[in-house]
C-alpha cells in the first residue's frame, strides 16, 4: 500500500490516538446514530437516505460505529481506514456485537474496491478532514454507483476560521485567512487536517459529477456538555455558530 505523506503521518498519529478510542468503542458501538461531537441524533437531522438494502462505503472508518450502526438500519458496509490499531478495535467490536462487515486497510485517497460498487458513501469525520479532498472525492465518486449518494461531516467553516491553534476553542474573532483553505499542519501531533471554504467545496463537487442536495449546518443542542477536545468550540460557542458542517451530494455522471 503506497501513502501520500500526510495519510503516513496520520496513521503514525492514529496509532497514538487508537487506545482512546478503543476504551470508547463499545460505547460508540451501543448508541443510536448520531452525529459529531454533539451527538445530535440521525432521527433529528435527517441527513441521510433510506440506507435499507444499500451496499455502503464508510471512508475513514476508525473503530466501526458507523458502519455498525447502518448494518444496523439494513445496510451492507464497508469500512475503510489506513490505520491497523484502529481496524483491530473494530473488528473486536464485530466479535464482541456478534455484527459483522469488511474491513479494508487503505487510504481513502486509493480504496482496493471496484468503481460503481456502493450506494452510498459515507464519513464521519474520517476521510472528510483526514484525507486531502482533492484525492478522496475523486475516489468515493468512483466507488459510487450513477444516483449514489455522498455524505460526510466536517468541522465548521467559521469554527477553523475562528481557531487560534488545535490546543485552544474558537474565540468570537476570525484568526484565519478565509481563502486559499486548505491543508492544515498540526504541530504537537504531526497529524494533517483539510478544510476547504463553501467555494472551493462546491467546485470540488461538481468538478467529479456531483450535486448538492443539502448543507446541515450543526447546532450545539441546549444543555450540551463540554466535549474532551480541548481545540473544539465550546457548547456556548456552538449555540451560536455552526460547529459542525454535513455536505450531502448525489453522483449524476
Amino acid at each position: 500500500m503506497s501513502l501520500s505523506d500526510h495519510a503516513e503521518r496520520n496513521r503514525a498519529a492514529w496509532t497514538g490516538f487508537a487506545p482512546e478510542y478503543a476504551a470508547n468503542a463499545e460505547r460508540a458501538w451501543s448508541s443510536e446514530f448520531n452525529w459529531g461531537v454533539w451527538h445530535v441524533p440521525e432521527a433529528e437531522l435527517r441527513a441521510l437516505p433510506d440506507v435499507s438494502g444499500s451496499d455502503v462505503v464508510e471512508l475513514g472508518c476508525g473503530t466501526g460505529y458507523v458502519s455498525a450502526w447502518l448494518a444496523r438500519l439494513g445496510a451492507r458496509p464497508v469500512g475503510v481506514d489506513v490505520t491497523p490499531a484502529q481496524l483491530e478495535t473494530a473488528r473486536a467490536m464485530q466479535v464482541h456485537f456478534g455484527l459483522e462487515f469488511p474491513l479494508v486497510e487503505a487510504s481513502a485517497e486509493d480504496v482496493p474496491l471496484a468503481d460503481g460498487s456502493f450506494d452510498l458513501a459515507i464519513s464521519e469525520y474520517g476521510a472528510s478532514i483526514w484525507a486531502d479532498p482533492y484525492r478522496w472525492i475523486p475516489e468515493a465518486a468512483r466507488l459510487l454507483r450513477p444516483g449514489g449518494e455522498l455524505v460526510f461531516l466536517v468541522n465548521g467553516t467559521l469554527s477553523i476560521l475562528c481557531m487560534q491553534d488545535e490546543e485552544i476553542p474558537p474565540t468570537d474573532e476570525l484568526r484565519r485567512p478565509y481563502f486559499g483553505m486548505h491543508r492544515f499542519d498540526w504541530e504537537d501531533d504531526g497529524s494533517v487536517e483539510f478544510h476547504l471554504g463553501y467555494g472551493d467545496w462546491i467546485r470540488l463537487l461538481r468538478a467529479n459529477g456531483f450535486e448538492l442536495l443539502d448543507l446541515i449546518e450543526i447546532q450545539a443542542p441546549p444543555g450540551s456538555d463540554p466535549h474532551r477536545y480541548g481545540g473544539l468550540p465550546t457548547p456556548e460557542w456552538a449555540r451560536r455558530w455552526p460547529s459542525e458542517e454535513i455536505w450531502r451530494a448525489r453522483r449524476v455522471a
